[in-house]
């Protein structure tokens, strides 16, 4: 059984939801990712993405430099234990179509990394295959009217 802590990148920069939507944007740039996970000091408070930041804010017209990340960020967050079996954990990507999924140590309950499909797909022993098929499958858009 390969575990989570054995393809997970450990080194995760995180983001206060007090900081503005630009300073997001800013790391996710230096970073070259799409998401960012949100701690409140030690604690796990939600995530913010790129589209997160484009449907929440940019296409509300909130300025970037006067909107915070605990405005936009997603707080449902899906997470894994580092200690999980990476074919359960690549199992609940599919099932609920995220591409990367904060790990929590199961005793601290504190952020020790980050998985992305991309980690399992390159350094894991399985194959990811089942899981992308079933995280790119196309949903419905959202035609309801939004504009005032």
């Amino acid at each position: 059984m390969q575990t989570i802590r054995e393809v997970m990148t450990s080194d995760v920069q995180t983001i206060s939801p007090k900081e503005t939507v630009q300073r997001a944007a800013q790391m996710m740039d230096d970073l070259n990712v799409g998401a960012i996970p949100v701690c409140d000091g030690e604690r796990l408070v939600g995530m913010i993405t790129d589209r997160d930041i484009t449907v929440r804010s940019v296409a509300a017209g909130q300025s970037p430099d006067q909107c915070f990340v605990g405005d936009v960020m997603s707080t449902d967050v899906r997470t894994c234990y580092s200690n999980q079996d990476v074919g359960e954990v690549l199992d609940k990507m599919g099932d609920v179509q995220i591409r990367r999924v904060p790990v929590i140590d199961e005793q601290s309950k504190q952020l020790v990394g980050i998985v992305s499909l991309g980690d399992i797909a390159t350094k894991s022993h399985g194959s990811a295959d089942q899981a992308l098929d079933e995280i790119s499958s196309p949903s419905e858009p959202d035609r309801t009217e939004t504009r005032h």
